[in-house]
């Protein structure tokens, strides 16, 4: 993305106008269970086919879908089909339309979603809630894990079921910077002394979007400095410094900071690549993988800040207009299953930390978990989630990226 050139808002207004219109004249979502047993869903799930909207840029996160989780929702009886989008808001876009014309049986049965996309679902009535608490699966979920029972802020109301965590964390080549930066601040400094070695994907790309908020965090003094719901006082008295920050590190950035890594792959090319020294990810777990096919440098490794990072957690949602919502509960539910999750957590297959608290498991479901592989380059969740930082609420995330693109991607002229 380049510098200078305003991205069209359409999208968010088109989005912004839509939920308008769904608030009025549509009925509210309802719940999927009503008063039927986990049985009686099982059997009417029988047949259904679930269209699951989610990203499709993450290979290893599409092989899982098709290669593991279809094959265990077909065994149930359901049809899995994975619908790739650029975008969530895509999803959110479909489902929004469809709310508006009144579709009791839209194309989207489920979305991974969270964040702001979730946010502008539930202020449009246009999820179905009180569902994931009758998952039996939830049964290993701790109800009091911060991470799962919010979503950016928003409760999640029994509106989606937790997925799997995710920690944002920097990645440096050990090769090229023996002694590197222990802060946010010491990073974008570091930047600045190695011109051309650093950048950051463009917000609003997910990894771009969180790396400004943890810049945010940096150039704010703290989280405690910041209230998680937005307030635009707070906003207009902290967001200046970050905006000055970002623009003096502009012009040592890769390029010149004249455009950036449209998202994290690109990101992650630069770095394979060697053209930048560090890069960052969502799913620090994956690094493991991507050094031993040789994508990454063997030199690579997790750059902890002393501040810790942002944790939180994906979802998946099923809309108020889902055909085939009691197949979507199943996909959901066997989703959560410890089997399911101890896969899903394996690097060789997708590498996404787990929602599951294994003290709530059975030695045999633990033991799953204790047998993953560990790594010489990523430390465990545990460790890498130690003094982990809380997102911010949704509406924050919308006004730093588009404040972002005015004071940063437009600036200079």
């Amino acid at each position: 993305m380049h510098r200078r050139s305003a991205r069209l808002l359409l999208p968010a207004a088109l989005l912004m106008s839509m939920i308008s219109a769904c608030a009025a004249p549509v009925a509210p979502g309802g719940s999927t269970t009503g008063n039927r047993s986990w049985t009686q869903i099982s059997d009417q799930a029988t047949g259904q086919t679930v269209d699951l909207w989610m990203y499709g840029g993450d290979q290893q996160g599409n092989a899982y879908v098709d290669d593991v989780l279809a094959p265990a929702a077909a065994d149930l009886g359901v049809t899995l089909r994975r619908v790739p989008v650029a975008d969530t808001s895509d999803a959110m876009t479909r489902i929004l339309a469809e709310r508006q014309a009144g579709e009791e049986d839209g194309a989207v049965d489920l979305v991974w979603v969270n964040g702001d996309n979730f946010a502008t679902g539930k202020q449009a009535d246009a999820w179905r809630c009180g569902w994931s608490s009758q998952l039996p699966n939830m049964t290993y979920v701790a109800p009091d894990d911060a991470l799962v029972t919010h979503d950016f802020g928003t409760r999640v109301d029994g509106c989606e079921a937790p997925w799997h965590k995710a920690q944002f964390t920097l990645v440096y080549d050990s090769a090229r910077i023996a002694e590197p930066p222990t802060t946010l601040s010491g990073v974008l400094q570091w930047s600045q002394d190695h011109p051309g070695r650093f950048t950051y994907p463009a917000p609003p790309d997910f990894t771009g979007s969180v790396f400004l908020r943890q810049a945010l965090y940096s150039t704010s003094g703290g989280v405690d400095e910041i209230p998680a719901r937005f307030d635009q006082a707070t906003y207009d008295d902290l967001a200046p410094a970050l905006w000055e920050t970002l623009d003096d590190v502009a012009a040592s950035l890769w390029r010149q900071g004249r455009t950036y890594p449209r998202d994290s792959v690109a990101l992650d090319r630069l770095y394979a690549d060697g053209q930048v020294d560090l890069t960052m990810t969502y799913g620090p777990a994956r690094l493991t993988g991507l050094v031993e096919d040789g994508t990454f440098p063997p030199t690579t490794r997790v750059l902890p800040l002393e501040e810790g990072t942002i944790g939180n957690a994906s979802f998946l949602a099923i809309p108020a207009t889902a055909g085939d919502a009691e197949g979507a509960m199943v996909v959901a539910n066997v989703a959560l299953s410890p089997e399911q999750q101890a896969i899903k957590a394996d690097p060789g297959t997708w590498g996404q930390f787990t929602v599951l608290d294994t003290d709530l498991m059975n030695a045999s479901d633990r033991a799953r978990f204790e047998d993953l592989p560990t790594s010489d380059i990523v430390p465990p969740y545990e460790v890498l989630s130690r003094n982990a930082l809380p997102e911010l609420g949704s509406s924050w995330v919308t006004e730093l990226d588009e404040g972002w693109r005015r004071a940063v991607l437009g600036a200079g002229s």
